[in-house]
């Protein structure tokens, strides 16, 4: 079991593809006390450090996409390697509600998983809204559609769902159920829009942002949002994705 300031080493059970550039690698034991919308810190030496949204916690799974030299080299272990991790780290989603519209852009989609997951096992209605530039892009579509969940999908060129942004089937989604809470993650750009959505129709939304984030404990001030981000989302500045976030909540 890992610890939020220690590295755990866990040992890869299985590596699941989930498009051309993305897999998940799912680990050889849990971590319990995760929630969804947390992160953990994964390592390899020589390598580097990356922070990695948890799409798993039974046991623990990372979504990886190859984008840069640490996540690449991830994308190129086997079941059976060695990979350092520590964590939970962050501030996850709270489920605030009995409905949820969960907003996945690309492989945000991936901790969305995990919180369908749990608000599931409690009973309550899950809708996901995934989106991407191309049908190659999107992931977890079959996953979240084991679940049971009803799955509306937009892309950018129309090559499956709806053709256009994620904003078009959360739109659908919250003329069936104005009541229900929204969890986003995803860009940056595309979590202004949808904040800004919600903002417009007086809809609760938890926001899960991406940033730079190197020391994960709230240290080194890499990952703190611009100061117009923070007075747009109605928060203070300052704000540290890695301690205070990734997830923003706004609304009531």
């Amino acid at each position: 079991m890992s610890q939020k300031g220690l590295f755990s080493v866990f040992r890869v059970q299985s590596v699941r593809q989930e498009n051309a550039r993305t897999q998940t690698l799912i680990l050889d034991a849990g971590l319990p006390n995760a929630w969804p919308g947390q992160f953990v810190m994964a390592w390899l030496p020589g390598i580097g450090e990356k922070p990695f949204s948890i799409s798993g916690n039974s046991p623990l799974s990372l979504t990886v996409c190859d984008v840069g030299p640490v996540s690449h080299a991830l994308c190129q272990i086997k079941a059976g390697d060695q990979l350092w991790v520590r964590g939970p780290l962050g501030q996850g989603f709270t489920l605030s509600r009995q409905a949820h519209i969960l907003v996945g852009g690309g492989y945000g989609a991936a901790p969305l998983h995990f919180l369908a997951k749990q608000a599931l096992a409690l009973g309550h209605e899950v809708t996901a809204c995934l989106g991407a530039k191309t049908r190659a892009d999107l992931i977890m579509v079959e996953q979240f559609e084991e679940l049971g969940c009803p799955v509306l999908i937009a892309t950018e060129d129309g090559s499956a769902g709806v053709q256009g942004l994620v904003s078009l089937p959360l739109l659908h989604a919250l003329g069936q159920n104005p009541r229900a809470g929204v969890y986003a993650c995803g860009p940056n750009g595309m979590l202004l829009a949808v904040h800004r959505l919600c903002q417009s129709v007086q809809v609760a939304v938890q926001l899960s942002f991406e940033a730079l984030i190197r020391c994960g404990i709230g240290l080194c001030g890499s990952c703190e949002l611009s100061e117009e981000t923070c007075q747009l989302l109605g928060i203070p500045s300052g704000f540290l994705v890695c301690h205070d976030g990734p997830v923003v909540k706004t609304g009531s």
